[in-house]
């Protein structure tokens, strides 16, 4: 059989630039399937970069399709969305975040399928939205109903490419688009939730002033025995998430021993390593010294969840030592700080971890951590921490030398 007749059976065409173009019809009714190429996909030189550390949780969170998959089934109460599994998440944020431009990397846009729904024969899908807010925003429901515009205008745009006309006709529609504000704030949220309220005189003009709601998923509305009871990865990374300062962290000791040990046995590898690094990140907003996020964490990577809140106690006088610590640093205390990073950094390589994933996990400059990740290439894994900051030091000081 040829490859012009293959590609017919396939249903595929090409466009002028040469790229595939996907025309699945249903044989009955001759509709196209207008989501199946849609979006279509973007380069990575598109994408944004997150100018907001706190919200690396929620960027690691959203970006993962198990727990975002948790996120969508467990938080939502959309029954459309009750039995989504990662398999029907397509992350396409990389193509819409650019035009948000206020848009952080820790927000999302994910087309999600829709299974056992079909329209003419076909499947559907739903586009969310998800807002990552630690703060109450005001103007919220008119940047989400700018996202949604935007979204909405990029479908019709690049369905009208593919299938000239196609958005003129009768039966055509658009996806439904589901936005969501995730908000990890304490205070209750107060912004309006539809943006026919925002507007000046809605309750004159009524229908004719747009009617735009969008669904907030509050944090703390949760508590610890509603968050348990989810008995997902999701759910414990929220219990962390929920801590305020180091001292709440005794409220984790009575958390239930078989939630934490169907946590530690039904856990996949990818997710476990996934889980300690964003723990990590929220424990470092907590002000938990390094060498103890190291600890805890590594109970989470050898499954050790029946042990992983036995040293909270301790970390209730964390942020006071962290204030004694600021107020009397000297110079060997700041040369022992920096041989414990040494020594964190050398651990993260060991196991295989690259200079940006490292950076990112401690909290650190890249450009800091490269300048160890060579010293330690070049004197060994074996080396101590002292000879290998010694080293460091002659290197940096030979480069401030140089640049006099």
């Amino acid at each position: 059989m040829s490859r012009k007749r293959n590609l017919r059976n396939e249903n595929q065409t090409r466009n002028k630039n040469g790229n595939k173009k996907i025309k699945k019809k249903n044989k009955k009714t001759g509709m196209v399937n207008t989501m199946e190429g849609w979006p279509p996909k973007t380069g990575s030189g598109s994408a944004v970069t997150n100018r907001h550390a706190s919200d690396n949780g929620a960027k690691l969170i959203f970006k993962d399709p198990v727990l975002c998959a948790e996120f969508l089934r467990g938080y939502t109460d959309i029954p459309l969305l009750k039995d989504v599994q990662p398999e029907d998440i397509e992350d396409v944020s990389e193509r819409f975040l650019p035009m948000f431009q206020e848009g952080r990397d820790s927000d999302a846009v994910k087309k999600v399928r829709l299974k056992g729904l079909k329209r003419d024969g076909m499947e559907m899908y739903l586009i969310a939205i998800v807002e990552h807010q630690s703060k109450i925003d005001y103007s919220i429901s008119f940047r989400l109903l700018r996202y949604v515009v935007m979204v909405l205008t990029d479908y019709e745009s690049e369905l009208e490419r593919l299938y000239p006309g196609i958005t003129k006709t009768k039966d055509f529609k658009y996806p439904p688009i589901l936005p969501i504000v995730y908000y990890e704030g304490k205070e209750s949220w107060s912004a309006v939730k539809d943006f026919h309220d925002k507007v000046y005189l809605s309750d004159v003009l009524g229908e004719y002033v747009p009617k735009f709601q969008y669904m907030v998923v509050p944090l703390h509305d949760y508590s610890n025995a509603d968050l348990v009871e989810k008995g997902d990865e999701l759910s414990l990374l929220m219990l962390i998430n929920k801590l305020q300062n180091s001292s709440e962290f005794k409220h984790l000791k009575d958390i239930p021993t078989d939630y934490l040990k169907n946590l530690s046995e039904n856990t996949p590898e990818y997710l476990l390593h996934l889980v300690g690094k964003i723990i990590a990140t929220l424990l470092y907003k907590l002000n938990v010294p390094r060498d103890e996020v190291e600890e805890f964490t590594d109970k989470i990577e050898r499954r050790e969840f029946d042990m992983l809140f036995d040293c909270f106690e301790a970390y209730d006088v964390q942020e006071t030592r962290r204030i004694s610590r600021e107020e009397g640093r000297k110079e060997g205390r700041k040369e022992g700080r920096k041989e414990n990073l040494i020594g964190l950094i050398c651990k993260k390589m060991k196991r295989g971890y690259g200079v940006t994933e490292i950076a990112d996990m401690l909290e650190e400059e890249v450009t800091t951590v490269q300048e160890i990740c060579d010293v330690v290439n070049e004197m060994g894994y074996d080396s101590s921490p002292e000879a290998i900051l010694g080293r460091w030091n002659e290197k940096k000081s030979v480069i401030k030398n140089q640049s006099a």
